[in-house]
């Protein structure tokens, strides 16, 4: 039984990802469908968190909008994540960044990686 799923998850990983990781601030491209329209619409944040593997790998990115803090949740495989951008490498030293969801303004940044 596990092979198959194997199999199926294999095929599934077609799709070309930029190497992102937590603490990282990336620009994703999101596909949204409105009645019979297509639309991108652009969310720009922190990465809080990635979790799983394989094709079941998702990705939480954080951003404060109009003093609110708002957090999504994407499947990196998915066909509504149109593509990602890296825009500033992050130096953190854990794999979950949920101590940033207290913080605002200058203690929520995170340390810029010089590569």
């Amino acid at each position: 039984m596990q092979e198959i799923i194997k199999k199926i998850e294999d095929e599934q990983l077609g799709k070309e990802i930029a190497d992102f990781n937590v603490g990282d601030v990336i620009r994703v491209h999101n596909l949204i469908r409105e009645g019979n329209r297509e639309r991108i619409q652009i969310f720009e944040g922190t990465v809080l968190k990635r979790q799983g593997g394989s094709v079941r790998e998702t990705f939480t990115v954080r951003k404060v909008s109009n003093g609110v803090g708002v957090e999504k949740t994407w499947p990196l495989y998915s066909p509504f994540v149109a593509k990602i951008e890296v825009v500033r490498y992050g130096k953190v030293r854990r794999a979950k960044l949920n101590y940033l969801r207290d913080r605002v303004g200058k203690a929520a940044k995170v340390k810029e990686l010089m590569k």
